[in-house]
């Protein structure tokens, strides 16, 4: 009998103590693959991943966002989103806005720059998520979708429960 995929890829003598453990595992496991992708895109336009979603987060909204609501809507957890958005600015890629009612407030809002290279960026990326996914039927993604959204469902609760 061979060993599951990600049991030999992991060089795992034994099995997975559990499907449970074998599914997070590979969950963590692709999208640490896909993460060194979209990374390498990034680099070459001199952003990191969280500050690449920043700046689609900005662009979609259509006007200067408050750093605290650019922070709740990222992808992935960003505990240092002052400091994000520091390097954006001495980049080029965002501009801080004070709030002339309430001077705590901070708005940030993207470049000229900024916008030039997210459209830049919109013709490789769309290329990449073809590498990377293209290979899955319409319903295969779909599916995936699916279980993926039922996979977090529980997470929200879990992860406010533990203060992460």
């Amino acid at each position: 009998m061979t060993k599951p995929k990600l049991q030999h890829e992991l060089k795992k003598k034994r099995p997975f103590e559990s499907a449970e453990e074998e599914a997070a595992l590979s969950v963590l496991r692709t999208s640490d693959r896909l993460q060194i992708c979209f990374t390498r895109l990034f680099r070459d336009y001199g952003l990191t991943s969280s500050q690449y979603n920043i700046l689609r987060i900005l662009r979609g909204e259509q006007k200067p966002l408050p750093i605290l609501e650019i922070a709740n809507r990222t992808i992935t957890v960003v505990p240092g989103i002052t400091g994000l958005i520091d390097r954006l600015e001495q980049a080029g890629f965002v501009t801080r806005i004070r709030c002339d009612k309430d001077r705590r407030v901070i708005y940030v809002a993207p470049t000229e720059r900024g916008l030039e290279t997210l459209t830049a960026l919109e013709p490789p990326l769309a290329e990449l998520h073809g590498t990377l996914l293209g290979h899955l039927s319409h319903a295969e993604l779909r599916e995936l979708i699916r279980l993926l959204e039922k996979v977090r469902e529980p997470l929200n609760d879990v992860v406010s429960e533990r203060g992460a």
